[in-house]
């Protein structure tokens, strides 16, 4: 049996793993928007359902000031005596923290800080009952630094220390520790999240070191290589049931020439397997492929995701993202019973801060996402639709506005400090379907009233959302919108439904 890579796709980077049982549980970082640290659930590592997020209340995740690719980084999940623990740093203000739970599927605690510099922390216990922080810092150079914590206070018991540097790729980061046989081994990642990402490790017969570069560095990479998979990099080994090894890592998936890549870093899987004398080896000799053998994992089958999301619910599905907060007087799903009703704030997608936003990220190449909005502006500014955003600087929308008295139905670009509305239209009905399809190098934007066929009303490149173009480490949102452009609006915008097809 094979599986397919990515096996989380779209906007999903810096995986970590672990296993109670037969149940594994996986996190990934969400940087700027809210809630925070998706988690997932799966009885195979190749089926993935998300459960929820880890970080859900203001009280653990404050980003109302996060820049783009700011907020949350790397975080890390394990499991020890009954209890999960999922560190990470918030780089938008609080540093290193970890919280905890008995229960993933429930509530977490109020973060515990770290007093310890860096990114990207991680959290081991060791048998004899000692837990270890490690974090990538540049104290001392760049590298993992490692103290020994308090795991009930978080207070640290050690000075800080730089454990290894590793081989002498840019930005080591992402450090795990993992005691396996007689010794402990250090995997980090090197050459920067770009397309020099690799995979190293080291190991020692102490936890503090001193560390061993494994002679077959670099155990994971797809620099200079032809395949469709990119920037492979970012692991996390988990042990199944049976005894074998494996491993989740970022990767993108690049598309077009010159390269870019818009869906953002995604998830993948690939066997581990080890050499004579005890090193790691992930997948290929190193390399992995979107078709890969499935070995002695169990597969599940996966249930289809609905394609509609009706708001018929008092809670939003666990898919669906603000950008920065989750601001109460910005959303509602019980003010008009069925719909999801947004009022827009001072701010537009134009800026930092809070707008009135829902959105989901785009996890396929090609795909649509349509939605029924109800809104009648009563103010020349309000503004309300769908956007494909990548960040402030880079984003399309359809929308319908009122200026100079008028209602409008446009098309709009924002690429970096370019700026236009390449279409637009009067517009008199309270009601519209709006469109956005996908496929692999644009987006078609277009519009349906009263049933009719869809009416094009614009396209968009793909590659001018990419990161390569736009920058940061996120990836492309589809989401609804509200704004009153510079002041609060008053009139709301009511959206009945949502779909993405793919």
């Amino acid at each position: 049996m094979n599986y397919r890579n990515p096996v989380i796709s779209g906007f999903h980077p810096d995986p970590s793993v672990c296993r109670v049982g037969d149940d594994y549980y996986l996190v990934t970082s969400s940087f700027e928007y809210f809630p925070g640290v998706p988690l997932f659930h799966s009885k195979d590592l190749v089926h993935w359902q998300q459960i929820g997020h880890v970080l859900t209340r203001t009280e653990q995740l404050d980003l109302r000031t996060a820049g783009s690719s700011g907020g949350i980084y790397a975080p890390t999940i394990r499991y020890y005596k009954g209890t999960f623990y999922m560190t990470t740093t918030n780089v938008s203000g609080g540093g290193n923290f970890y919280v905890y739970t008995n229960d993933p599927h429930g509530s977490w605690s109020d973060p515990v800080y770290v007093d310890q510099p860096g990114i990207d922390p991680d959290l081991f216990f060791d048998d004899d009952g000692s837990v270890y922080y490690t974090t990538s810092h540049d104290a001392m150079g760049q590298g993992a630094y490692q103290s020994r914590i308090d795991i009930e206070t978080g207070k640290r018991l050690s000075d800080v220390i730089l454990v290894w540097k590793g081989t002498g790729g840019q930005y080591p980061e992402a450090p795990h520790l993992y005691q396996i046989g007689n010794y402990y081994y250090l995997m980090i990642s090197e050459g920067g999240t770009e397309y020099g990402h690799m995979v190293t490790v080291a190991r020692s017969k102490h936890p503090d070191g001193p560390f061993e570069s494994c002679p077959y560095n670099p155990i994971l990479s797809h620099r200079s290589q032809q395949k469709s998979i990119h920037a492979t990099g970012h692991a996390d080994l988990i042990q199944t049931q049976d005894g074998n090894w494996w491993a989740v890592f970022l990767g993108i998936r690049p598309i077009g020439y010159p390269q870019h890549h818009h869906l953002g870093r995604e998830t993948f899987l690939a066997p581990v397997n080890w050499t004579e004398d005890g090193w790691p080896i992930i997948g290929d000799n190193g390399t992995v492929s979107e078709i890969m053998s499935a070995g002695s994992l169990p597969l599940q089958s996966q249930p289809v995701p609905p394609v509609r999301d009706d708001f018929d619910s008092t809670t939003l599905a666990s898919f669906w993202n603000f950008l920065r907060s989750t601001d109460q007087e910005l959303w509602s799903l019980t003010e008009k019973k069925g719909y999801l009703t947004l009022y827009g704030s001072e701010v537009s997608l134009n800026e930092g801060g809070v707008p009135a936003f829902v959105g989901r990220r785009q996890q396929h190449f090609e795909c649509r996402s349509t939605a029924h909005l109800t809104f009648a502006p009563q103010q020349d500014g309000e503004e309300a639709g769908i956007t494909v955003l990548m960040n402030e600087r880079f984003h399309y929308e359809i929308a319908i506005t009122r200026s100079k008295e008028e209602r409008k139905l446009i098309f709009r670009r924002r690429l970096g400090s370019l700026w236009k509305v390449e279409n637009e239209i009067l517009w008199s009905s309270d009601s519209i379907v709006l469109i956005v399809h996908a496929d692999k190098t644009q987006y078609s934007f277009g519009y349906s009233d009263n049933g009719q066929e869809p009416v094009w009303f614009g396209h968009g490149e793909c590659g001018l959302l990419g990161t390569e173009v736009a920058g940061g480490f996120t990836g492309v949102f589809m989401a609804m919108y509200a704004t009153g452009n510079g002041v609060k609006s008053i009139s709301p915008a009511h959206f009945d439904w949502f779909d993405y097809d793919f």
